[in-house]
């Protein structure tokens, strides 16, 4: 739910109206998810989350990204 919206694009000030959170909980929500996945930012949450749902993904490995 939070993370599917955070993953679309959407702002943390209408990701918590649409779900009746204050910005201070969204905000505090979304550094706990990351923390979950060991993800540095909502780019590499959304990949991680992608990854463990096809099951490519064991453990809570934080993704690298090349450039």
């Amino acid at each position: 739910m939070l993370l599917a919206r955070l993953v679309s694009g959407l702002k943390d000030e209408a990701i918590a109206r649409q779900l009746g959170w204050s910005v201070r909980t969204m905000r505090r929500r979304i550094s706990r998810l990351h923390d979950q996945l060991g993800a540095a930012n909502r780019f590499q949450a959304g990949a991680v989350a992608a990854r463990r749902k096809r099951g490519g993904d064991a453990g809570n490995a934080p993704v690298s990204i090349r450039r």
